[in-house]
């Protein structure tokens, strides 16, 4: 009887501290239900100002010139007058290559060209010019003749009419009459073929031995020239693969000149990117191991896609007057594009992207209860700081910047400092680095 009482007794007790252990989580659950969450946000009012799109790339400095120096024939080197690093003016010799052949045939060339200079001045001013007045003088003579023995004919043929001559007389003057014409006719034909014909091939021929030997001494000179290898620009040296002495092979480089003074950031962007760029746009380099941004702008915007992966070329100029910076580099720029003004402007870290990829949105806290809300937004220029809202939002909305990540539309949300921010109505620059965010 005593075992069954203490079970009884033990059962009761039981029972009673199950009941109160419910009661006590029941209440603890009705106590968290009716505490709704509250996340501490912080939030920006949007504001008016300016944009500029910013444009990444990455890409290699190369020199604003470069020339690799071939001699166009093969022989020795006889001295070079640079060495690698040496800093180069336009036009200066830097090596000189074996030449005592070609100079012997230059000089042999110079003498035929000279005597054929002689042979021309000859043959314009003496020759042909001797020629043609002995041609003339000679018709001139033929043609006196000529009118003497017509004259004396005429009065011959008179006085035989009269019967004072003997016919013997008249027929002497006729047949010197007609030795004469036929003297007159040949001076003629003679005068005729110098004046149309020798006079003028002469003086061809004598203006195309010297035009031959003239291009021979100028062939021989230039064959000596190609011994003589100077700098077509002004730059320095960066290759010099040869020494005095080895040979110099046709076609390949002995010297490569670089102009550094300027560089050029090379870089490929999207066809619509590069409508919006013009020629001298301001740009920013990155160049590892240099603190500061670089300034650029730039040079060249390629006329033609590229054929391999459609994309535009661009050129970036950076300055590089004391040569600090060294082609080859790879470096990151952006290019400033195109620019708008009174432009609706939240941070970038404000917008969220949807699980499509595509959606943007941010959140907005209600004032009439303090909940954040989804608002899809619809955006314009974008910069890694700051990004252009084309719809969705106004003014006078208060978007969540720090805290938005993983909000449910209607949670109860805690401003972490009070916003004070108004919509500015004045321009800002929006570029990296240009000012601080309005952020609370």
């Amino acid at each position: 009887m005593a075992v069954i009482r203490t079970y009884r007794v033990n059962y009761a007790l039981t029972t009673m501290l199950l009941g109160a252990l419910s009661f006590l989580i029941t209440g603890c659950k009705k106590a968290e239900q009716s505490i709704a969450p509250e996340v501490t946000v912080k939030v920006v009012h949007p504001r008016l100002g300016s944009i500029s799109e910013q444009i990444p790339a990455d890409a290699t400095l190369a020199p604003f010139a470069q020339a690799a120096l071939s001699p166009k024939i093969t022989a020795p080197v006889r001295k070079f007058y640079v060495q690698r690093g040496s800093i180069v003016k336009a036009g200066q010799l830097l090596a000189t290559l074996e030449n005592r052949d070609l100079e012997a045939a230059a000089l042999d060339n110079k003498g035929a060209y000279t005597a054929a200079q002689a042979a021309y001045e000859t043959a314009t001013r003496a020759t042909a010019p001797e020629d043609y007045t002995k041609a003339q003088l000679d018709l001139t003579q033929a043609k006196g003749a000529l009118d003497l023995n017509q004259s004396i004919v005429s009065a011959r043929s008179q006085l035989f009419a009269q019967g004072a001559i003997p016919g013997r007389d008249l027929d002497t003057a006729k047949a010197t009459l007609v030795q004469s014409q036929a003297a007159y006719d040949i001076a003629k034909q003679h005068f005729e073929a110098v004046q149309e014909v020798s006079h003028k091939a002469m003086l061809e021929n004598a203006q195309g031995q010297l035009a031959s030997a003239q291009g021979k001494y100028l062939g021989a000179q230039a064959q000596l020239s190609y011994t003589e290898i100077r700098s077509p620009i002004s730059g320095v040296v960066t290759d010099r693969p040869l020494f005095e002495g080895e040979t110099a092979a046709a076609g390949t480089p002995v010297i490569t000149i670089m102009d550094t003074s300027a560089l050029l950031a090379k870089l490929h962007i999207s066809q619509i990117q590069s409508q919006q760029l013009t020629q001298g746009a301001p740009a920013e380099v990155t160049i590892p191991g240099v603190a500061d941004h670089i300034a650029a702008k730039i040079s060249l915007i390629s006329p033609a896609l590229d054929p391999g992966s459609t994309t535009v070329e661009v050129w970036l100029r950076v300055e590089n007057p004391k040569n600090y910076f060294k082609a080859g580099t790879a470096v990151h720029a952006v290019i400033t594009g195109r620019a708008m003004s009174n432009a609706l402007l939240i941070p970038s870290e404000a917008v969220q992207t949807a699980a499509d990829g595509t959606t943007k949105s941010v959140m907005v806290v209600v004032a009439a209860d303090g909940s954040a809300r989804r608002h899809t937004v619809v955006l314009g220029i974008q910069t890694p700081e700051t990004v252009q809202v084309l719809s969705g939002i106004t003014a006078a909305d208060t978007v969540i910047t720090t805290g938005a990540y993983g909000l449910d539309d209607g949670t109860k949300v805690k401003i972490g400092a009070t916003a004070t921010d108004k919509p500015d109505t004045t321009d800002a620059d929006t570029k990296p680095g240009a000012g601080k965010k309005d952020e609370q």
